[in-house]
């Protein structure tokens, strides 16, 4: 697989896309991020060989090209009809584009995003259905419009499932839109009922209203029905408080007590009162985007038998008594653990 920007995926940030990275290497793909196919040429002894821009050689089979989609609008622009900023089709919230009684809908129109406002291509077959029946409801003179699309995706790569919807982080900072993130890991249901797997969660949202702008989870079960919660959530205007209220269906083979959406709801209100200060992968400089490599902080660990952790001497919890004269008071203190949950009982310390 050759990509030429630095991770798969584009609905998510690269860090939730590397999950999917190493995924793919370990289902046996090589996996060829940063880089373009300058050339494809047929070998002599059958199948092809592929020229890449960094000057390394791949060859296979037969080449299979996914380079994207762009609108259709040949037949439009030869009507006369208004074509928008991004290349689509412009219509209004009827569907209605710039000639009278023509309607267009799917992936040859502009969108508005739901959560920035803006002008968007998004050719997915959910919004194209629903804006179908809103042009035909307008044929019928009926009072229906079309508001917003807010990308709803998700994708089955091997044993994983990656899903995500609303704005994602690199959205937001295009759109000038501050917002606040939060990441926690939480099994599917009931840890001690067999067969469930681990989902990592990412969680976007407003610090000014609070609002919900996005959301992306992968894990191996239970993506699907997350992220359409999540989805309705941003849908409705809630505020990533109301996560934490919901009532969501429980019995140990299908979630827990508290669910994962529970749980980013009382991470995000931890984080909007101040009772937390949030140390992200991407705030030190030392951290790549595939592995983070050394801290230059002290790191207390909140499992003693946690995965190794980088760093020098990270302070397993249970030391922590035995070991305070260990900690510098120069130094920022981070707690880290395998979930994302358990470091924030260290708030007051």
């Amino acid at each position: 697989m050759v990509e030429r920007l630095d991770q798969v995926l584009l609905p998510l940030d690269v860090e939730m896309a590397n999950y999917l990275h190493r995924e793919l290497e370990e289902n046996g793909v090589e996996v060829h991020l940063a880089d373009g196919v300058a050339a494809i040429e047929k070998r002599p002894g059958g199948g092809i060989e592929a020229a890449l821009e960094s000057g390394r050689r791949v060859s296979g089979d037969f080449a299979l090209m996914a380079v994207g989609v762009r609108p259709e609008v040949a037949l439009a622009r030869e009507a006369g009809i208004r074509i928008g900023s991004l290349g689509g089709i412009a219509v209004d919230e009827r569907m209605q584009t710039s000639a009278p009684d023509v309607y267009a809908v799917g992936d040859a129109v502009e969108v508005r995003d739901f959560v920035t406002g803006q002008a968007a291509l998004i050719p997915l077959a959910g919004p194209a259905n629903r804006q179908a029946r809103v042009a035909a409801n307008a044929v019928f003179a009926r009072g229906d419009s079309y508001g917003a699309t807010q990308g709803t995706v998700i994708v089955r790569v091997f044993s994983l499932v990656a899903a995500a919807t609303g704005a994602n982080e690199k959205t937001l900072r295009r759109a000038g839109i501050r917002f606040e993130k939060i990441y926690h890991h939480h099994p599917s249901h009931a840890a001690y009922y067999p067969g469930g797997g681990t989902m990592s969660f990412k969680i976007l949202f407003s610090p000014e209203d609070e609002r919900l702008l996005g959301a992306q989870i992968v894990g191996a079960d239970g993506v699907d029905k997350r992220i359409d919660v999540l989805a309705t959530a941003i849908r409705l205007g809630a505020s990533v408080r109301r996560l934490a209220e919901l009532e969501l269906a429980y019995a140990p083979p299908f979630g827990a007590a508290k669910d994962p959406v529970n749980f980013a709801g009382f991470i995000a209100s931890n984080v909007l009162d101040g009772d937390v200060e949030q140390a992200h992968w991407d705030e030190f400089p030392t951290v790549s985007k595939r592995r983070a490599t050394s801290f230059s902080t002290c790191a207390i660990r909140m499992r003693s038998r946690a995965r190794r952790w980088p760093g020098r001497n990270p302070i397993p919890l249970p030391q922590l008594r035995s070991r305070l004269g260990e900690i510098p008071r120069d130094r920022r203190i981070v707690a880290v653990c395998a979930t994302g949950r358990a470091a924030t009982t260290l708030a007051g310390f």
